[in-house]
């Protein structure tokens, strides 16, 4: 577990609050994500990293690769290791979900990608 909860922002374009990503427990990490309003993540992917998006509430377009489609409370979004990804909250309310990184999420296999 990791000792500090609160939230912070990345550079991403999102609200971070770590629930679990510790070195101690390197197979897995568990954040709460946080997007605005009418607020767009960048176009990245984690290298080495397969992530996978719980929605709790609010909704908007995912996009993984080469698709885009909605998503709201519930959805389950499987993102591959490698894989071109955003998330776009088109709405007047916050967007919240879980990412769940495995192996766990590290800042070295975060790379920004160019805008399509």
């Amino acid at each position: 577990m990791s000792d500090n909860k609160l939230e912070y922002y990345f550079k991403e374009g999102c609200y971070i609050e770590e629930w679990q990503n510790s070195a101690e427990q390197p197979d897995m990490s568990i954040v709460r994500v946080r997007v605005e309003a009418n607020t767009s993540t960048l176009l990245h992917l984690l290298h080495h990293t397969e992530e996978r998006y719980i929605i709790l509430s609010g909704s908007g377009i995912v996009t993984v690769g080469e698709k885009s489609w909605r998503v709201s409370p519930k959805d389950i979004v499987n993102i591959p290791a490698g894989e071109a990804q955003m998330i776009c909250n088109d709405n007047d309310e916050e967007l919240l979900f879980l990412a769940i990184c495995t192996p766990r999420f590290v800042p070295e296999n975060y790379e920004e990608l160019p805008a399509s």
